[in-house]
């Protein structure tokens, strides 16, 4: 059987999309009668039957929902390859570190002004992202290595060094009565009527039950927080983003957060390789509490 094209692949994932050849065809800007000559062509190539045609319209078979999820992957990985082929050949290229907006931020900047020390050093252009996005921009290409967390970030497929391991804090507002507190468990967090905690997405995207509202962004969560709307519990070194209106508790049975450096495992840059060697140095060197 002949190599997948490219094209195929997106005429397919057009029409699996849409269930409709009319609306998939003038999605890719094409003619219907081609766009469904292309998909018979990749059918009988596959030998399998992708899609069930009737008066009624189109539906996805088995086949075709494991070709939708593959083909999707494999576009990624391709334009993530040109991607980094094209900065790998820029002679003004920089690497590109992706980080949760004030997530990390003394580590970072130590590790910033450590790598900047190094004889030859590439300079590092910070990404910032919102919770959850480093895996997406290290998959796509967008970004050479990130900072992440366990066990709450997606590691799988990642080459990693753990940089350190710290506890959490409670994000309050306040005027809250559990603000004046020196430190809290987490049952007493979970369950505060007048304050329901805050609920990120999970790694599929769903979110968690529970009265809390739905969040995506640190600025949309600070103002809920500051507005005595949640609370929410995070990373003691994540909280540079913390506003006046904020007060920080520790949570001491919160599980322990470890911070990590990832990297896609196929990579061979030895100026990655120089930026994990000095964030790997800074073990040795006791963050400050």
């Amino acid at each position: 059987m002949d190599d997948l094209e490219t094209r195929e692949l997106r005429y397919f994932i057009a029409v699996a999309e849409e269930l409709h050849f009319g609306r998939a065809a003038g999605r890719l800007g094409i003619a219907q009668p081609p766009l469904s000559r292309a998909i018979r062509q990749l059918e009988r190539r596959l030998g399998v039957q992708l899609l069930d045609r009737d008066r009624r319209g189109v539906a996805l078979t088995d086949a075709g929902s494991v070709l939708l999820r593959e083909a999707g992957a494999a576009l990624d990985a391709v334009a993530a390859a040109a991607r980094r082929t094209r900065r790998a050949g820029d002679p003004k290229r920089q690497l590109v570190l992706a980080t949760k907006a004030g997530a990390s931020h003394e580590l970072l900047r130590r590790l910033l002004d450590t790598h900047a020390g190094e004889p030859g050093a590439t300079p590092v252009e910070v990404l910032l992202c919102e919770v959850g996005e480093q895996a997406r921009l290290l998959r796509d290409g967008q970004a050479d290595v990130a900072l992440m967390h366990h066990p709450y970030d997606d590691l799988a497929g990642f080459d990693t060094e753990d940089l350190c391991v710290e506890g959490q804090v409670a994000i309050l507002p306040g005027g809250h009565p559990l603000a004046s507190r020196d430190q809290l468990a987490l049952a007493e967090v979970r369950d505060v009527p007048d304050l329901p905690i805050a609920r990120w997405p999970r790694l599929d995207g769903s979110y968690p039950d529970g009265p809390g509202p739905e969040v995506r962004t640190q600025s949309q969560l600070a103002q809920l927080v500051a507005l005595g709307k949640t609370l929410l519990v995070i990373p003691a070194s994540s909280r540079a983003w913390q506003w006046p209106e904020h007060v920080a508790v520790p949570v001491v049975d919160a599980p322990r957060v470890t911070t990590v450096i990832a990297w896609p495992p196929s990579t061979r840059s030895q100026a990655v390789a120089s930026l994990v060697r000095s964030a790997a140095s800074l073990r040795t060197t006791p963050l400050p509490a």
